[in-house]
């Protein structure tokens, strides 16, 4: 009961969040329990009371297994540097680490079978971050934290952390018009993701996640200036939430 308590909570707060600003800010024009809601509704719960369990018990095994390597040199050298560098070469190994990840989640046959199911969303608001199978959700969450549990952070660093980049995520996804201006090729923003979901240009485009650095690095990235106005994948697909979970574990059919 306490955690579908504190899901409720969560939920509350983000919609409380996110409500407000995808109404006064819309990329696009579109009702708030719009078609497929529920089917990312399940989705948020299910991270929340399912899945989220068993990728923290995954990082925790990394990470006792990490320690019993001999990098105690490199260690101490990262302990002995100010908290803000600390922080700053974690988000720019961990955006290098995720970039080069999901790009291959794109062009990998078995990871593309767990990774499609995010792409399916027809329409993107912030619960539709949330679209995710979850051996998608836990291979994100192990390369994400990897660089972090080597370098020798703690579990509560990196919890915060992972609540960060969480938030990030929601954002990016929701139906928001923001835009950081001057900073846009060092900061994210939802049209630049947007894009990654466009159904012609999607897997093919800004790859990265809190920083588009990578994507003007590795030459991915792509801003027209414009919300782009399709958004899925081209083949048919189940939208419920079973299907979801179920299919990407099924033989392909000839």
């Amino acid at each position: 009961m306490g955690d579908l308590t504190d899901s409720l909570l969560a939920f509350a707060i983000l919609f409380a969040v996110f409500l407000p600003l995808e109404r006064l800010l819309p990329a696009h024009r579109q009702k708030v329990i719009r078609k497929e809601w529920g089917t990312d509704l399940l989705f948020f719960f299910g991270q929340y009371l399912l899945w989220t369990g068993p990728v923290v018990a995954a990082l925790v095994f990394v990470q006792q297994h990490v320690d019993m390597l001999p990098l105690g040199d490199l260690r101490a050298f990262v302990a002995a540097q100010p908290f803000w560098l600390q922080v700053l070469g974690v988000i720019l190994l961990c955006d290098v680490s995720i970039y080069w990840a999901h790009r291959w989640s794109h062009t990998n046959k078995f990871l593309w079978r767990f990774h499609r199911v995010h792409h399916t969303a027809e329409r993107l608001d912030w619960i539709a971050a949330y679209r995710e199978h979850p051996f998608d959700n836990l291979y994100t969450r192990l390369v994400e934290n990897l660089p972090a549990i080597i370098l020798g952070f703690p579990l509560p660093a990196l919890a915060g952390f992972a609540v960060f980049r969480g938030l990030w995520a929601l954002y990016i996804h929701s139906n928001v018009r923001l835009t950081p201006g001057p900073l846009r090729y060092v900061l994210g923003a939802p049209r630049l993701h947007h894009w990654h979901h466009e159904v012609d240009k999607g897997g093919h485009v800004n790859f990265a996640n809190v920083s588009p650095l990578m994507d003007l690095l590795f030459g991915t990235y792509h801003d027209p200036g414009e919300m782009p106005e399709r958004y899925g994948v081209r083949a048919p697909v189940r939208h419920d939430y079973v299907s979801q979970l179920v299919q990407p574990l099924l033989p392909d059919r000839k």
